[in-house]
């Protein structure tokens, strides 16, 4: 709002947004070129540097937190591509969750009390989950889906998720074992995060990291205390039960005695490492405890890469390409051991993609809330995928799985999307196969 005489109205200070990350911005706009909204958009409000100057002026109380500035810090993926290009290290991405923790979700009444109902009481309770999936894969295969969507029954952000779904399998992770023994000498005793979205869609991936963690001698541990990471709420401003949901994974993981905590996921990975920061200003012990977990937590490549990869492997005849996904490569900067993976499993042909770090435009949920970006950026990577002429698409990420296997079927390419142990996997059946 706008006074008569042009001026902004005062608002209140905001101390809790003036948080150390922001005094690190040396505004030299070396962001500016990596930034996907800036590059479709081409305005400084929707770059790091001018998100970061409007950020300064709410926590300085010279702007209201109002509708203009909610829908500038909602159109950033929040992918973290500037933190790769920042040379002063500026943690973006701390920065951009600080101020939506100010906002809450975005989006209409209906779409806020509909998000704030997934992320308070849907994605902390495994069971819900389970429960809820059985419904949907019972609409899917009732005829009910292809109805609402020849009718056009569903709100526009429930018929966004509704495309991007792939069919519920009939198998969701709820393993009856907590602990799986190695295969052959112990190595490490790790601990499996199995999360939320994976465990529904790509229960055959926390599987075949199981198989692989074994046959690489690890003693796997996949607690029942533990939930969610909690890193869609804290994309989407919801805090106070991303802090639980945290806490029941660090007493879960601590609670176990693990070397690791192997997460499969990329935005799991970074949520999970970045525990510390929810619980800045907190209690010391919860503080305390957070940064002992972060210090556990691998992503599956990482461990694998630190651990050294033991063979024998089976030959698996593709061409591939790989997505980085952004909370991989720019959240926990892991680019060299995915690929140093693929190129040790034999028959496969790793072919670079254009582009393999910018983001597909899945990023949590932004593929809902900003459909229109989100297609822009997806139509973009799917031509540099095209270009590849590969048969694989390798993205360990499921936000990234789903977001790029919507693009290969619109677009109606013959190629398998896929999570790099999956390829992992089947060298190692490939060689144990008479």
């Amino acid at each position: 709002m706008v006074t008569q005489t042009g001026a902004v109205p005062a608002a209140a200070p905001i101390p809790r947004l003036l948080i150390p990350e922001l005094d690190k911005c040396i505004q030299c706009g070396f962001c500016l070129p990596h930034c996907p909204t800036y590059r479709l958009l081409g305005v400084e409000t929707e770059s790091p540097r001018g998100r970061i100057h409007l950020i300064e002026a709410a926590a300085q109380g010279r702007i209201p937190i109002d509708r203009r500035f909610e829908e500038h810090m909602y159109v950033c993926l929040g992918c973290r591509a500037c933190e790769t290009a920042c040379p002063a290290g500026v943690r973006f991405g701390t920065i951009i969750e600080a101020a939506r923790a100010e906002i809450g979700p975005t989006g209409s009444a209906p779409a806020r009390r509909m998000t704030l109902l997934a992320l308070r009481h849907l994605l902390p309770h495994p069971g819900r989950l389970r429960a809820g999936a059985r419904l949907l894969r019972l609409y899917q295969r009732s005829g009910a889906g292809r109805l609402a969507r020849a009718l056009h029954l569903l709100p526009r952000r429930l018929a966004a998720m509704d495309a991007l779904l792939p069919p519920i399998p009939d198998r969701l992770f709820a393993p009856a074992q907590e602990v799986f023994p190695a295969i052959g000498p112990r190595r490490a005793r790790v601990g499996l995060l199995s999360g939320c979205v994976m465990s529904i869609l790509f229960a055959g991936v926390h599987e075949a990291t199981i198989r692989v963690l074994q046959r690489n001698g690890c003693e796997v541990v996949v607690p029942r205390g533990q939930t969610c990471c909690g890193a869609l709420n804290v994309h989407n401003g919801e805090r106070e039960a991303a802090r639980a949901m945290a806490r029941r994974n660090i007493d879960a993981f601590l609670g176990a005695g693990v070397d690791a905590v192997v997460i499969n996921a990329a935005g799991c990975g970074a949520a999970s490492k970045e525990y510390p920061i929810l619980f800045r200003g907190g209690a010391a012990r919860d503080a305390e405890r957070a940064a002992r977990y972060a210090a556990l937590c691998r992503d599956v490549t990482e461990f694998l890469d630190e651990l050294g990869l033991r063979g024998p492997l089976g030959e698996v005849r593709a061409r591939v390409t790989y997505q980085d996904p952004c909370h991989l490569a720019h959240g926990q900067h892991i680019r060299r051991q995915p690929r140093e993976l693929l190129r040790a499993i034999p028959g496969v042909e790793l072919v670079e993609m254009e582009g393999a770090d910018r983001c597909c435009g899945s990023a949590g949920i932004y593929n809902l809330v900003q459909p229109h970006y989100a297609r822009q950026l997806l139509e973009e990577k799917v031509t540099a995928v095209a270009r590849t002429g590969a048969a694989v698409l390798v993205a360990p990420n499921p936000g990234c799985m789903l977001q790029l296997a919507a693009g290969v079927r619109a677009h109606g390419l013959r190629m398998e999307v896929c999570h790099l142990v999956d390829l992992l996997d089947r060298a190692y059946a490939a060689h144990a196969a008479p």
